[in-house]
This record gives structure tokens, C-alpha cells and sequence, in this order.
């Protein structure tokens, strides 16, 4: 029987880890302390520790040596991160215990913004202008040559987390400086205004065997920081446009060298019609992703990702059937505690979200013009019925 260790700092990855048991292993969960309460699928876990955390902050001493304990008497074949900021900690494991899996400097490529796009650059692979936010000579040069504005943003930080958008040096610096001793640990680039896509993955042994791409309505940033409806849809698998974005992922993650397992990618169309890559993961894809990738395909990633990891290479994996629906998901800060969505009652809706003030729904169809209709309606819908702000935090505690 295969133990596997999932490791999660957040309320995640409840398929993974029912598909896991399933499949007859044993499953233990590392998860924070102030997670203790939260909804596990505790009938398909074997054991889980708890970690003392601090807004979500973990001792790596103290996480070492807790499953240095645990591995006296138990024997760990595989650790797998179920959220971005667990990649670092699971790939830190492995190196000690050595076991099998992505390493620390692999992860580098999956975690680090700055190291994944020095890789894809030198891959050839189209980056916007950017720049290790650490010498200052080199910063003002790169501010005397690239037009702004210009994102500054944390290299190890998920989602729109620690972005800042800067328009001129007087602002750039303003932020530099803010950042103090914390500079290093960012990154400058080129603001570069389009459509932005993402595309969620598996992939085993090095080779694409699932991708489906997805363009969001408003860009995630601007939802975060300006307040926005969050939307995406995804693309019919046949065109142009999805063709080139999912060739452009191949590339992606075959240069930064993943083995196994899943990614969620993104990339933005420039104005002038130029396809750039942002940025990647070794992870499902966050905001409900998932499920919208399961309405239009479906494919769940937590259960095959699972499965791949079981297998290890060792056996040949088969990915179940594909469907080719369209999907879309619309998800809002909510004014009500308990917002009432019954009555966006369309028979396309199959999913609704169900979070304290939030509101969120994924509607699938068959023909992608009724998609379109359906998302414009309900996005206008949204911002009456339900829409709120929030001020986002320079990290996911703040």
C-alpha cells in the first residue's frame, strides 16, 4: 500500500484526496492548525497532523522535523503540495527524506516569477520586459528604456497578491523603497495591456495528455485590486486562438521541465496580436478553476492528478473521455451574507458556489453563442443583484 503525504495550507484538494483512498492508498494530511475545523474529507483520510501557524506561515525547522518524526514509523512514497505556497515546503521534504518528485530547483521554476521567466526567455519563449528588482543602477537604466507603467510584483506570491502597478520613476521608486529589505524578493516588468489566458493541464511523463484553454473576462488583477465581477470561459479547442495558446503552454512547461502532474498557466494577448507568457504552476488552478474545467471537459484535475501520481511513471496512465462543452464561471464579493441565486435558473447552470458573501455560478452548453449570451446577461445581473468590494492585502493574511 503507497502512503501518500498531501500537504495543504489551505482548504483544498478534498477529490485528490477521496481519489487517492479510492485507489487504495494510504493518506495522510499536513495541513495548519487553524485549519483544524475546516470541512477535510476526514472518511478518506488515514491521519492528519497540524502545523501552528501564523496567517498561514509555517517553521520549515519545525515541518522537517515533524515528518522526520512521522517517517520513523511510516513510510512516505509520495508528498504532494495541493496549494501554490506548499510547492517550496513539499519539494524541500523530498530533498531531506529523498523521495521521488519534483526537487527544490524545479519548484524554483513553478514557484519563483523571476526564475520562471529567465528560463522562458532563454528558451526562446515571448516574456515582457522585466527585471530583478535588486540593483539600482540596472533599475534606472531599465526605467530610461522601457516605457511604463510597469507591475511590480512579489516573486513567490500566488494570484494578484503583492502587485503593484507603477507609472512613472517618481512611483516606481516610491514602491522600491517601500519594499526596503523585502526588495529582492520582487520583480519589475513591463505593464503589457491585452487579453489575458489561462490553460489548465496534466501532464505525465513530460508529454501534454490534457490542456484546455480559457480567457478571462476582466483581467484578474483588476478584479482583485479595482473590484470586478471575475470571469472566464472557455475556448472552442478548434480555434486559431486557442490552438496557438495551447502550443505556446507545451512550450512553456517543457522548458521549466515538469514531469508529472498539472499546471495552470497564463498568458496575455498584447494589443499588437503578440502572445506573451506570464506565469505557471504545479498546481489546479485556484478561483474554482477546476470546476470550470470539469463542466466544459469533464475532467476532473484533482482525480487524474491523483491518479498520475500513484502511478508514478511506472504504469501507463489513460485519460478518461474528453467532452467538448463550452463553460463559464462568473464569481463576485457578495453585499449579502447568504446571496440567493435561485433565480438564475437556466437549465445551462450546473454549478453554484456556496461561500459566505460570495456569489458564483458555471453555466455549460453545448453551443458557445448561447454561452456568450448567458455570461453577458448574467455578469450585468451580478453587479445588481449582488456585487461588493475589498481592499486587497499586500499578502493572502493581510
Amino acid at each position: 500500500m503507497l502512503t501518500i503525504l498531501c500537504i495543504s495550507s489551505y482548504e483544498k484538494g478534498f477529490d485528490f484526496m477521496r481519489e487517492a483512498k479510492a485507489q487504495g492508498c494510504r493518506v495522510i494530511l499536513l495541513t495548519s492548525k487553524s485549519l483544524e475545523s475546516a470541512d477535510w474529507p476526514r472518511e478518506s483520510l488515514d491521519e492528519i497532523f497540524y502545523i501552528p501557524d501564523k496567517n498561514k506561515d509555517w517553521n520549515m525547522q519545525d515541518v522537517i522535523y515533524g515528518v522526520s518524526y512521522l517517517a520513523r514509523t511510516e513510510q512516505i512514497d509520495r508528498i504532494v503540495a495541493l496549494d501554490d505556497f506548499d510547492v517550496e515546503r513539499a519539494a524541500s521534504l523530498r530533498e531531506h527524506l529523498r523521495i521521488g518528485g519534483m526537487g527544490d530547483t524545479t519548484a524554483r521554476h513553478f514557484r519563483d516569477k523571476l526564475a520562471m521567466r529567465m528560463v522562458a526567455k532563454e528558451k526562446g519563449i515571448p516574456v515582457p520586459e522585466f527585471l530583478h528588482v535588486l540593483n539600482h543602477k540596472k533599475i534606472n537604466e531599465f526605467a530610461d528604456t522601457v516605457p511604463f507603467p510597469y507591475m511590480i510584483k512579489a516573486r513567490m506570491l500566488a494570484g494578484s497578491y503583492g502587485l503593484k502597478k507603477v507609472h512613472d520613476k517618481q512611483e516606481m521608486w516610491d514602491r522600491i523603497n517601500y519594499l526596503a529589505d523585502e526588495q529582492s524578493f520582487f520583480l519589475m516588468e513591463r505593464f503589457v495591456p491585452g487579453s489575458i489566458y489561462h490553460v489548465d493541464t496534466i501532464i505525465n511523463e513530460r508529454e501534454v495528455v490534457f490542456g484546455l484553454a480559457s480567457k478571462y473576462g476582466t483581467p484578474p488583477f483588476e478584479v482583485a485590486h479595482q473590484g470586478r465581477v471575475f470571469t472566464s470561459q472557455t475556448l472552442d479547442s478548434k480555434s486559431e486562438e486557442a490552438k496557438e495558446v495551447l502550443e505556446l503552454n507545451k512550450k512553456v512547461l517543457k522548458a521549466l521541465g515538469l514531469l508529472r502532474g498539472v499546471s495552470h498557466s497564463e498568458f496575455i494577448r498584447a494589443e499588437d496580436g503578440k502572445l506573451y507568457f506570464l506565469e505557471t504552476s504545479a498546481r489546479v488552478g485556484g478561483a474554482n478553476l477546476s470546476s470550470l474545467v470539469e463542466a466544459a471537459s469533464g475532467i476532473n484535475l484533482w482525480r487524474e492528478w491523483a491518479k498520475i501520481e500513484i502511478l508514478n511513471g511506472e504504469k501507463p496512465y489513460k485519460l478518461p473521455k474528453v467532452d467538448s462543452d463550452f463553460a463559464a464561471i462568473l464569481t463576485s464579493l457578495s453585499k449579502q451574507e447568504w446571496p440567493d441565486l435561485d433565480a438564475y435558473n437556466d437549465p445551462e447552470v450546473v454549478w453554484r458556489l456556496k461561500k459566505e458573501y460570495h456569489a458564483g455560478l458555471i453555466i455549460k452548453s453545448s453551443d458557445k453563442k448561447r454561452i456568450d449570451q448567458l455570461l453577458e446577461e448574467y455578469t450585468k445581473r451580478f453587479y445588481n443583484d449582488f456585487f461588493a468590494t475589498a481592499k486587497m492585502g499586500e499578502r493572502p493574511s493581510d
